[in-house]
C-alpha cells in the first residue's frame, strides 16, 4: 500500500467536512481535556449539551479543583461513568498542586494524572498543544484495520501497538492534532461502527485494503464481550405531599456517591414492599405498582420492578427508624441538588422530574 498520501488526502477531507463542534471552536487545554473526557465511551451528541453546562459552572481548572461532590455529579447527571468526573477532578487538583494550574503539555506527564489513560493523553498532547503522537481511540483502530486488511482481535494490545505503529509513519509533523481528528472523525462519519461504510464518501478509499479485497463484512474482527450479570431490584419511591425519601449509594462502586430510590433485592411482591415500609417505622395510605424498566451498564443490567408508597408528612417527623444511608428531603430539591443516575429516569418521571439533558433550561446545543 502506497501510504504518503494519505495524510494530505485524510487532512484536506477533514478541512472540508471536520463536524462544528464546541471543544472545537476554542481548542485551550481544559477544553480539549474536558471534552475528551466526557467522549470516552459516549456519543458526541450526548456530549455536547453536558459540555456547555459543565465549562459554565466550572470554566477552569482552578473552579474544577474546588468542586463539592454533590455538585460535580449533578453537573455529571445522566452521562454516565461518574468516576470519570472524579478524576477530573482529582487531576484539576494535581494540576493546581504541581503544574502551577497549567495542564503539561506532553503525554508522558499527561498519562500519569488520573484518569488520563494512552488515548486521553495523546489527544490532548497533539491537538491541545501540537505534539507529535498518536491519539488511538475505536473510530481509529476501526479505520487503520480496515486500511490494512489486518483481521487479527483489534482489541488485542498487540494489534494496538501494530496499528500505532502504522499510523507514526505518516503523522505528519506540522498538523498531528488535525490528523489524529481526521481519523477520528472518519471512523465517525464514513468508516462507521454500526451498519456498511460509507466508501462512496472515503478521501483513502482507493488505498483500503479491507475493501479491495472484499473483506469489509468482517474486519474489525472483535472477541465477543462476556454476558452481562442481571440483578433484579424493586424500587420504591416513598414521598408524602412534600417529602421524599432517597439513600446515598456507597462511596466506592457503582454509582459511587450518586443518590437513588430505595430498593430490594429480587423482584419482590407488595405485601413485602408493605413490610419493609413498616420496619422503618411508616405506615403507606398508598402503594401503586409501577411500570418495569431497565437499564444496561458496561458488564451488568438492572431489571427493575417499583412501586409508589405515599405517606402523610407527619410520618416523616418521626424518622428515628430511616436507615443511616437515607435521607429526607423536599421535593423541590430533588432536580436542583441531588445527583440522580439516569438508570431511575422511568420513575423520576412520576416526580414530574427530569433528569441529564433533559434537565437543562434550553436546547441552543441542539443548534450545533
Amino acid at each position: 500500500m502506497k501510504t504518503d498520501k494519505i495524510p494530505n488526502l485524510l487532512l484536506h477531507w477533514f478541512d472540508q467536512n471536520a463536524r462544528i463542534l464546541p471543544w472545537r471552536e476554542e481548542a485551550t487545554p481544559y477544553r480539549v481535556w474536558v471534552s475528551e473526557i466526557m467522549l470516552q465511551q459516549t456519543r458526541v451528541e450526548a456530549v455536547k449539551p453536558y459540555f456547555q453546562r459543565f465549562l459554565s459552572t466550572f470554566p477552569d481548572i482552578s473552579s474544577l479543583s474546588k468542586a463539592e461532590d454533590d455538585l460535580l455529579l449533578k453537573m455529571w447527571e445522566g452521562l454516565g461513568y461518574y468516576n470519570r468526573a472524579r478524576n477530573l477532578r482529582a487531576a484539576a487538583r494535581i494540576v493546581m498542586e504541581e503544574y502551577g494550574g497549567e495542564l503539561p503539555s506532553e503525554k508522558e506527564q499527561l498519562m500519569k494524572l488520573p484518569g488520563i489513560g494512552d488515548y486521553t493523553s495523546g489527544s490532548v498532547a497533539s491537538i491541545a498543544f501540537g505534539k507529535w503522537c498518536t491519539a488511538i481511540d475505536g473510530n481509529v483502530l476501526r479505520v487503520i484495520a480496515r486500511l490494512c486488511a489486518n483481521e487479527k482481535n483489534i482489541l488485542d494490545k498487540k494489534v494496538r501497538l501494530e496499528v500505532e505503529q502504522f499510523i507514526l509513519k505518516i503523522l505528519p509533523r506540522e498538523r498531528p492534532g488535525d490528523f489524529n481528528q481526521a481519523l477520528m472523525e472518519l471512523g465517525a462519519l464514513i468508516c462507521i461502527p454500526n451498519g456498511a461504510p460509507k466508501c462512496e464518501e472515503c478521501p483513502v478509499a482507493a488505498m483500503c485494503l479491507a475493501r479491495l479485497e472484499n473483506k469489509l463484512d468482517r474486519i474489525p474482527y472483535k472477541e465477543k464481550k462476556k454476558e452481562r450479570k442481571i440483578e433484579e431490584k424493586t424500587v420504591m419511591i416513598i414521598q408524602s405531599e412534600n417529602r421524599l425519601l432517597l439513600r446515598k449509594r456507597p462511596e466506592r462502586g457503582l454509582l459511587a456517591g450518586m443518590y437513588e430510590f430505595p430498593s430490594i433485592e429480587g423482584n419482590v411482591e407488595a405485601d413485602q414492599i408493605l413490610t419493609f415500609v413498616k420496619e422503618i417505622g411508616l405506615s403507606p395510605i398508598q402503594i401503586r405498582r409501577l411500570e418495569d424498566s431497565k437499564h444496561i451498564f458496561t458488564h451488568r443490567e438492572w431489571r427493575m420492578s417499583a412501586y409508589f408508597i405515599r405517606v402523610d408528612d407527619e410520618q416523616f417527623s418521626k424518622d428515628e427508624k430511616i436507615p443511616d444511608t437515607c435521607l429526607l428531603i423536599e421535593k423541590k430539591e430533588m432536580q436542583r441538588d441531588y445527583p440522580i443516575p439516569s438508570a431511575f429516569k422511568t420513575y423520576t418521571k412520576y416526580l414530574k422530574m427530569k433528569l441529564g439533558s433533559d434537565a437543562f433550561p434550553n436546547k441552543e446545543w441542539e443548534k450545533m
